[in-house]
């Protein structure tokens, strides 16, 4: 008892020691964890303020583009002014002003026809030799703005210009910088599953880093929902008008980190597991190595005093007198007979034959009656007119019952009822062993089973441990504290299975 109390305690320690270790570990890691999180979510959270800062920009720059456009348009108006008063003023005025002022139009392309469209001024453009007539694509281009028409003493003109080259280049970038906007907000350093959509987020302009099943129609809604459960879509303004949103969640990266410190746990679990079950099997090996020898080893020593005896019983016997003894001692000779096999058997793998039930149990039960109290009542319940036949090994299975049955008179102290009682089911039969004696506490009923384990003060713990084996092992069967009552008694039942028919 006290050799399994100091193994169970030991046992206790090194676990705790054990989870002690796997927890720190656990704890650094999640450490670790918790810091690459962090770290990923500051990553989106400054990619989700680039692009709203990317967005303002955009809106901003075409705000002043607007500004540009407009004061080019005032200039062109000034030209008209400059151009009207130089050719209404007479030759001897001073126009020089107005003529540098028309003359310092370095970037405005522009183009002064009559009202037919005949070309008489052309400023800042090539025109081809011979081109005299704004037509064709030239027109065309130079209409994108509505042109300027004026009167100069009832000559009518008309001014055609485009944007200067400097505004030319600068809104090419921007529009550059607009259709680069989509595809960096899609196609980002940082792994964001990003979807871009119209307000009604019906109409799909652009995606990144999202599987293609997830954009078709019937899908769309319940992905930007969960993108939406993530984090609130970031709206914006293109150059071209258009309000969009930009729908993303987290990366996935940051979503396998979730899972990590369970991930972990899990395999620890199972790696504690997995050396658990090692060690448990390790330790049944060594005791079954340490059972094997240690029968073999007893059923040797026990069988030359044996033999020896049975010779001095035949020596015995010639004397008619010493008849009554010889009786008596030879059926002590073939108890221990008995008991040899069982040593023996239990040393080897036991061979099982089909065989009565009935008959063995009533051998063991008969065995100790007629050595036990008289104050003990037995009570056997199992039927005597029929044959249960099972594959069984008699030694052993006599073994296990006389086992029991000692163990029950040592808990009644020699006083109270033992009954075996027999339940059959369709493919189970049950032997229910009953005593009234002091009962097992209900924290105790599977350590009984224990090796080592006994609430006997100067017992081994062996015997129960040994007929779980020889039920369970050998028989294929279970043994169990079926119920148990302190003060009231205790059963135990074992079960073996049927005969397949």
């Amino acid at each position: 008892m006290k050799i399994r109390q100091r193994n169970s305690r030991l046992k206790w320690v090194l676990f705790i020691i054990a989870f002690a270790l796997i927890g720190y570990f656990l704890y650094e890691i999640n450490k670790l964890i918790v810091q690459l999180r962090f770290e990923e979510k500051k990553k989106i959270e400054l990619w989700a303020n680039t692009i709203s800062r990317k967005s303002d920009l955009v809106q901003h720059t075409d705000i002043f583009f607007k500004q540009v456009k407009e004061e080019e348009r005032k200039r062109v108006e000034q030209f008209i002014e400059a151009h009207k008063i130089i050719l209404q003023q007479p030759l001897d005025k001073e126009i020089d002003f107005y003529f540098r002022f028309v003359s310092d139009n370095k970037t405005i392309p522009v183009i002064i026809t009559d009202e037919f469209n005949n070309i008489s001024l052309s400023q800042n453009i090539s025109l081809p030799k011979g081109y005299n007539v704004l037509v064709g694509d030239l027109l065309k281009e130079f209409s994108v703005n509505a042109p300027l028409e004026y009167e100069v003493f009832g000559m009518k003109f008309r001014l055609y210009y485009t944007e200067s080259r400097v505004y030319t280049d600068l809104h090419n970038m921007l529009l550059d910088l607009s259709n680069s906007l989509l595809s960096e907000v899609t196609e980002n350093y940082v792994f964001v599953p990003a979807i871009i959509t119209d307000t009604s987020r019906s109409v799909v302009y652009s995606s990144g880093n999202v599987t293609p099943d997830k954009l078709i129609q019937k899908n769309l809604q319940n992905t930007l929902a969960n993108m939406e459960n993530y984090n609130k879509p970031i709206p914006i303004t293109l150059p071209d008008k258009r309000e969009v949103l930009v729908f993303y969640e987290d990366s996935n990266l940051l979503k396998m980190l979730k899972y990590y410190p369970i991930f972990f746990i899990l395999i620890f679990v199972v790696i504690a597991f997995i050396a658990y079950q090692f060690v448990i099997t390790v330790k049944r090996s060594e005791q079954n190595s340490v059972w094997v020898g240690m029968s073999r080893e007893t059923a040797h020593q026990l069988g030359t005093p044996i033999s020896s005896l049975m010779a001095w019983v035949e020596y015995l016997k010639m004397n008619p007198e010493n008849e009554t003894y010889c009786s008596e001692i030879t059926k002590d000779i073939q108890r221990l007979e008995t008991i040899t096999q069982r040593f023996s058997k239990i040393g080897s793998n036991p061979e099982l034959r089909k065989q009565d039930l009935i008959p063995i149990i009533n051998n063991a039960v008969n065995y100790l009656r007629s050595r036990s109290s008289k104050k003990v009542d037995f009570k056997i319940n199992i039927p005597q007119d029929k044959a249960i036949i099972l594959p069984l090994n008699e030694h052993l299975l006599e073994w296990v019952l006389e086992n029991l049955c000692k163990n029950a008179i040592d808990a009644m102290e020699g006083v109270g009822e033992f009954r075996i009682d027999m339940i059959e089911e369709h493919r189970k039969i049950h032997l229910d062993i009953s005593d009234t004696g002091k009962g097992i506490p209900k924290r105790n009923q599977k350590k009984v089973f224990y090796p080592g384990y006994s609430s006997k003060q100067r017992g081994w713990g062996l015997g129960l441990s040994l007929a779980k084996r020889i039920i369970e092992e050998y028989h294929k069967g279970k043994i169990f504290v079926k119920q148990s009552a302190l003060g009231k008694g205790t059963t135990f039942r074992i079960t073996f299975r049927k005969l397949d028919r």
